[in-house]
């Protein structure tokens, strides 16, 4: 019993001990949840107000208004124009296709577009809202927005949309925007915020692309009050954002709209260079585009159409495009023979037809030969066999060291992507390219503009508005930025001689003015604006000896693709030079049939500010001239009435 009894006041011991350890720890417990609720209502209660503060307030990002791009004049050549639209975001829309198909009971929405939305949100993160439709009326954003306590999810929004003035007449030149791409990303170097905007467009091609970071602008912040269902109760505060900067081109939009109507039958280019500022007054290429389909929303088919077609519209031949210069190559090649002293310009050098290397001919395109001439004729007739003899004295090196002074070989910098730096080539470039040693038949080619050298019509407005006035002319395509003008650089002489220069010039005054000259039927009567230049003719296909034999095919006779391509180089006026022009048609056949005509046009415009005066033309000439400037007359007169 005794030992019963011990057991029974043990356990009672343990169970008190227990019980006492238990309630301890409960009321430890009870005491720490105590101190840490007082902790939360007294010490971080304005921390946990400001959280639920700010699960009341909705952040939008303010896209910026992009900058307008003018001409050298102020007229507008891209602009903005209001879009209103509306966006949807997947984590505030509770049933996103039950919301969508009370959208298309207010507005327009096809079924399609709608499979299209919600396939792009399923693609998309919760809070990236979501392109439901744009460019809607002003009727319809109002019946929305008055709609929208049941249209959760929805966001109405006016941005700014890409307005091109110019359609394709500049296209080349401004280019056009588009929405961000992850090829995009990886281009450009900076991370700046305003390219994780939603939708927010860049710059893609021409001008857009080249000073996208000028025109973009910068971002900015509102903050709004909204309740529970997304309804915004009231703006707290607003970080406006900053429209990008404006630009000043120094295109001249009418002469371009000339140039371009002057071409259009064509796939050619026209740079023209204003000598007194260095500014490019016209760039045309064509056949081109219009960017705002680019804007709007091109259709498969329509891209395909632009990106497959033969005639490349959207190449900009005039940067991009690289031909043989031809024979406005050849002052260059004269160039280098006189300051070397391998030639004296009264120097008669005999043309047969040919100049022959061992057993092969290297043939002028007279086939009877010119006869004896000297430096100035040989350029004023255009005689091959002259040039091949000047090039083999001098030799390809000495030619493409002169060739680098004028441009030739040289990239343009210009706002612009896809300037082609063309090919200048050399004996060393040869041996690493090709593996071969340069031969002879590489210089005499070389000495009339062909072989391996290529070079753009922009390089060779460049290579004219050097030859024209002896200064190192760099062209520049922006005049101003945000009202601010783009200073020149002083224009350094080329260290060549001024007697060189004078003869050069004689040589290029008597190609136009002269009747034995190879562009005299493209002369100017009227005396203020005599044009001076040079004829380059392109061959792109191989004349065999049996087809020599039997009698060259014309160009009219060829297949559109095996013609030559047609060029000339000129300025004026003769005594006081303004513009440089180069024209390059290709497959256009001779250039003093096709290219040189198209170049006394757009200069005579630019020296005369409209279209020109018949009486500018040699007399024989102005009934059929007069008809063709009245169809150009007809057409802007029509594109500036659409403009309004």
């Amino acid at each position: 019993m005794e030992r019963i009894s011990f057991r029974k006041d043990l356990l009672n011991k343990n169970l008190g001990r227990r019980a006492f350890i238990l309630g301890v720890s409960q009321l430890g417990l009870v005491g720490f949840l105590i101190g840490r609720m007082r902790e939360l209502q007294l010490q971080e209660s304005e921390k946990y107000q400001l959280l639920a503060e700010e699960n009341r307030i909705d952040i939008r990002i303010l896209p910026p208004t992009r900058g307008i791009i003018f001409d050298e004049e102020g007229r507008p050549l891209a602009k903005n124009r209001e879009n209103y639209r509306l966006r949807i975001i997947k984590e505030k829309a509770k049933d996103p296709s039950e919301v969508l198909k009370n959208v298309s009971s207010l507005i327009l929405l096809r079924d399609e577009r709608k499979a299209e939305i919600l396939s792009e949100m399923e693609r998309k993160k919760p809070h990236i809202p979501v392109t439901v439709i744009e460019n809607i009326s002003w009727e319809e954003f109002v019946r929305i927005t008055v709609n929208l306590p049941s249209l959760p999810g929805i966001v109405p929004d006016v941005v700014f949309k890409r307005l091109y003035m110019q359609d394709n007449l500049l296209a080349h030149v401004i280019g056009y925007v588009g929405s961000i791409s992850n090829s995009d990303l990886k281009t450009i170097s900076t991370v700046d915020p305003i390219l994780q905007i939603p939708d927010f467009q860049i710059g893609k091609v021409g001008v857009e692309k080249g000073l996208d970071s000028f025109l973009r602008g910068t971002v900015g912040l509102v903050r709004h009050e909204v309740n529970a269902s997304g309804r915004v109760i009231r703006k707290l505060n607003e970080d406006p954002s900053s429209s990008g900067k404006d630009i000043h081109l120094t295109i001249n939009t009418l002469l371009q709209e000339f140039a371009m109507y002057r071409i259009e039958e064509f796939s050619a280019s026209v740079v023209v260079i204003d000598l007194e500022t260095e500014g490019i007054s016209c760039l045309a290429s064509s056949p081109s585009f219009n960017p705002n389909q680019f804007v709007e929303g091109m259709s498969q088919k329509d891209w395909d159409s632009l990106r497959n077609s033969d005639n490349q519209p959207l190449a900009n031949r005039a940067i991009s495009g690289n031909y043989p210069p031809g024979s406005t190559f050849k002052m260059l090649v004269a160039i280098a023979a006189i300051e070397a002293r391998l030639v004296d310009p009264e120097e008669l050098i005999n043309c047969s037809g040919f100049y022959q290397v061992s057993e092969r001919k290297f043939h002028c395109w007279k086939t009877l030969g010119h006869g004896d001439k000297n430096l100035v004729e040989s350029i004023q007739e255009s005689c091959d066999v002259y040039f091949y003899t000047l090039a083999l004295r001098v030799g390809i090196d000495r030619i493409s060291e002169i060739a680098k002074k004028f441009g030739i070989g040289r990239v343009v910098s210009l706002p612009l992507p896809g300037v082609s730096k063309g090919l200048l080539p050399s004996k060393s470039w040869k041996e690493i390219n090709y593996k071969e040693p340069w031969l002879k038949g590489d210089t005499l080619n070389s000495g009339i503009g062909q072989g391996f050298l290529l070079s753009t019509p922009l390089q060779i407005a460049v290579m004219i508005a050097r030859l024209a006035t002896g200064l190192e002319i760099k062209p520049n395509l922006i005049k101003a930025i945000d009202g601010k003008p783009v200073k020149n650089q002083n224009k350094r002489i080329i260290d060549i001689n001024r007697t060189t220069f004078s003869i050069i010039q004689k040589a290029m005054f008597n190609v136009v003015n002269e009747k034995t000259g190879t562009a005299y039927k493209s002369r100017v009567v009227d005396k203020s604006k005599i044009l001076a230049g040079k004829t380059g003719t392109s061959q792109i296909r191989e004349i065999s000896e049996n087809e020599r034999l039997k009698g060259i095919k014309k160009n009219e006779e060829l297949p559109m693709g095996q013609r030559d391509h047609a060029l000339f180089a000129g300025y004026a006026p003769f005594d006081n030079p303004k513009y440089a022009i180069s024209v390059v048609v290709e497959h256009g056949g001779g250039g003093s049939k096709v290219a040189a005509p198209i170049a006394r046009d757009i200069l005579l415009f630019a020296l005369s500010g409209t279209i020109p005066a018949p009486n500018a033309y040699p007399i024989d000439q102005r009934n059929e001239v007069r008809l063709m400037l009245d169809k150009i007359r007809n057409k802007s007169a029509l594109n500036k009435v659409k403009r309004g």
